[in-house]
């Protein structure tokens, strides 16, 4: 059922209220130490004191001052974040807490908040076998509060799922360097080499979402799943052998998808229905932290 206009509001009002409170609080400062801008600005000259490195001598001034000066520069900043979600019919599923979308939502909110706390812009493509919604990026609160609500408020005209489409778009699209937030459940394939592309042009953060139930079924008896993007109808008896045989698996389709992701070497937060989101989020921004001051 489609929101309301004033459910619509309320809804991304009480999400920006809990991103806003996150950020400010427990992701405060991390975000910036990870995410760099795309180089060094000239800023100004000042005079040289021991220990500068002589290299930033500015010969002109000190020619000028007789005095030695040297160049001061400044991080600039003027980074784009790209919010990439995926949209398609399994999103719809959620058996803790919240539906995979919602979790989807609320985590980019985060994501988009932090990076209008540093000046950054942020940027919108939602996807299910295609681009359906694209909002180009742009900086303030107000434009955060569209990208939410586009979230919220997304009916998906598809229900599969081409992530590697939505990849394509983007590279045609986004022509600068960004930083994209893929959130998906990653339950489809084909996805690999569009991911290595893009990871060459730009900073890739796979947000991999998941549900305990996509893991291993709880023993209740005979159980009818529906596959949301096919539309499929299974009947499990999860009291059964083929309750083993659903968890063996998922546990094969995760490794696959995990051994995928390390290929690629880049970064990766995994959240959950039944998990807070926010220690997912930390623990990447910790990790990246790490690997950062160690390469």
């Amino acid at each position: 059922m489609a929101l309301s206009t004033a459910e619509l509001f309320k809804k991304a009002r009480k999400i920006e209220i809990v991103a806003r409170r996150l950020v400010n609080e427990q992701l405060a400062g991390q975000y910036h130490s990870v995410f760099k801008g795309r180089g060094l600005v000239f800023s100004d000259v000042r005079p040289y004191s021991p220990g500068d490195d002589v290299r930033a001598i500015d010969w002109n001034i000190t020619a000028r001052m007789n005095a030695p000066h040297v160049k001061q520069f400044v991080e600039e900043r003027d980074r784009t974040v790209n919010l990439m979600i995926d949209m398609s019919a399994s999103g719809f599923f959620g058996t803790r807490g919240a539906i995979k979308r919602e979790l989807a939502a609320e985590l980019a909110a985060v994501v988009a908040f932090s990076a209008i706390k540093n000046n950054d812009r942020v940027g919108l493509y939602i996807v299910t076998d295609k681009v359906e919604r694209f909002v180009p990026p742009k900086k303030g609160r107000r434009h955060v509060l569209r990208v939410i609500g586009e979230i919220l408020a997304f009916r998906p005209a598809a229900r599969a799922t081409n992530l590697a489409a939505g990849l394509d778009f983007l590279g045609k699209v986004a022509r600068r360097r960004s930083v994209v937030f893929l959130v998906s459940d990653f339950l489809s394939e084909g996805w690999e080499r569009a991911m290595q592309i893009t990871r060459q042009r730009h900073e890739l953060v796979p947000v991999v979402v998941g549900d305990p139930l996509e893991q291993a079924l709880p023993a209740v008896g005979l159980l009818v799943l529906e596959d949301l993007e096919s539309g499929e109808l299974v009947e499990i008896d999860t009291s059964s052998a083929a309750s083993d045989e659903y968890a063996r698996r998922a546990k094969r389709a995760a490794a696959g998808r995990e051994l995928a992701l390390r290929r690629l070497n880049v970064d990766c937060v995994e959240v959950r229905t039944d998990r807070p989101y926010v220690d997912a989020l930390i623990a990447f921004f910790k990790a990246r932290a790490k690997r950062m001051a160690h390469g």
